[in-house]
């Protein structure tokens, strides 16, 4: 059976675009069938609401929902009562008699987001809204797992230390977004493959769970990012898209039927492992031809930084011959991997983000677009190509946003691949 994550389209806004509030009628099935199970899924579909529309006063949301004006009543009390929403100050002078907005509290939730890569560690606390509150960011040369995890030890820690006491039974749960394979592909990175070995022996949910004593949720770190642009960004709109995301290596996420699918064995959209045609006429990876790692190479032997600062080297004007390189030779095996893509399954939309500032993310774009006209496509559908609008931290917060959808998107499906609570 196919496996879906459903994530709400354009910053939750998917689901009431549709027409799929929660009520007792149409295609809803509560789960359960009980009242209890009832009371939670409006109380997901009202918080979905309000964060989708804005404050809303409780008459609005009744008739928005369709719950009578009772039901909406004793679901905003409890809420209250749990610090999910707020008050707003009433208002007066409009048509209608006076009324008090209801409004998300931002901070009546927090996630922790964790990037694990090959080149940085990430760390994001962000609020109901998905905001950020904190970050911290850790280059290293290599990934290795004792480092990182020892890293992760000390800096997770200091995180959740700098918590406010009163908020810190609120931080709901930690995501965490990293390669499937963080050991593979050493001969690329110049790494011995030794030195990454151990990381097929640990458990990372497990790890993190130690540490915090929060529920943790395992990702694919393109996945993440997808999942970001779908609920935070602004171009992902498509019901059906292909999204890539290129960092170190270069990944991707497959939105179908406006749910982020990751399929039966949870590895959709490893764009990465596609093989492409070489400039030489042989064929190797895309992660080997369109990854940054190229590129970081190539600023490094410049003299113009290291692998920590690439988003910024690359808007250093010394940096532009480097960057044009890389784009004429990253965008063609990217547009095969699109028409390759679009011939299986036809794709609305492409979205290309990167670990890039954004004038540096068109660019790369504008490469791609002109290596597709000069392929046959020929069969396929026209597809918007649109540059992504998160940018260098998708995957974390992709990663911190994923818990607050498990718990509160009001069309729940099982969104994790991997959970350990601690004791």
């Amino acid at each position: 059976m196919l496996e879906q994550v459903t994530v709400p389209l354009d910053s939750w806004r998917y689901l009431a675009a549709k027409g799929r509030l929660a009520t007792m009628q149409g295609e809803h099935q509560i789960r359960g069938g009980d009242q209890l199970g009832l009371r939670a899924y409006n109380k997901r579909m009202i918080l979905n609401l309000i964060r989708q529309n804005g404050a809303l006063p409780k008459a609005e949301i009744a008739r928005l929902t369709g719950l009578s004006a009772q039901a909406v009543s004793v679901i905003v009390n409890a809420l209250l009562k749990d610090k999910l929403v707020r008050k707003e100050k009433k208002v007066r002078g409009k048509v209608g008699q006076p009324h008090t907005p209801i409004a998300l509290n931002a901070s009546g939730v927090l996630s922790v987001g964790v990037k694990i890569g090959r080149r940085s560690l990430e760390l994001m606390l962000v609020n109901f809204h998905g905001e950020a509150v904190d970050y911290k960011r850790f280059a290293y040369a290599v990934p290795r797992q004792k480092e990182v995890s020892a890293l992760l030890r000390r800096e997770l820690g200091r995180m959740l230390d700098g918590v406010e006491a009163s908020l810190r039974p609120r931080i709901i749960g930690i995501g965490v977004a990293m390669p499937g394979q963080i050991s593979a592909w050493t001969d690329v990175m110049g790494i011995d493959p030794n030195d990454l070995m151990d990381w097929n022996e640990v458990d990372v949910a497990a790890l993190l769970a130690e540490i915090a004593g929060l529920p943790v949720e395992i990702y694919n770190d393109a996945t993440a990012a997808c999942a970001a642009e779908m609920v935070l960004g602004s171009v992902l709109t498509s019901s059906s898209a292909l999204y890539i995301y290129i960092g170190t290596f270069i990944g991707g996420g497959i939105v179908i039927n406006g749910q982020l699918f990751e399929g039966a064995q949870r590895n959709a959209g490893a764009i990465g492992s596609m093989p492409v045609t070489t400039s030489s006429g042989g064929q190797e990876q895309l992660i080997r031809q369109s990854s940054l790692f190229p590129l970081e190479n190539a600023l490094r032997a410049a003299g113009l930084g290291d692998l920590g600062t690439i988003a910024d080297v690359i808007s250093d004007p010394g940096a532009a011959t480097a960057f044009n390189d890389w784009c004429q030779r990253a965008a063609p095996p990217v547009a095969q991997a699109i028409a390759a893509a679009l011939s299986i399954i036809d794709f609305e939309g492409v979205v290309i983000d990167a670990m890039l500032h954004r004038p540096q993310v068109e660019s790369f774009v504008d490469a791609v677009r002109a290596a597709l006209k000069r392929l046959d496509l020929t069969g396929t559908s026209p597809v918007a190509l649109r540059p992504g609008s998160i940018g260098p931290k998708a995957r974390v917060s992709g990663a911190a946003i994923l818990p607050l959808i498990r718990q509160f998107s009001p069309d729940q499906q099982l969104l994790v691949k991997k959970v350990a609570t601690a004791a």
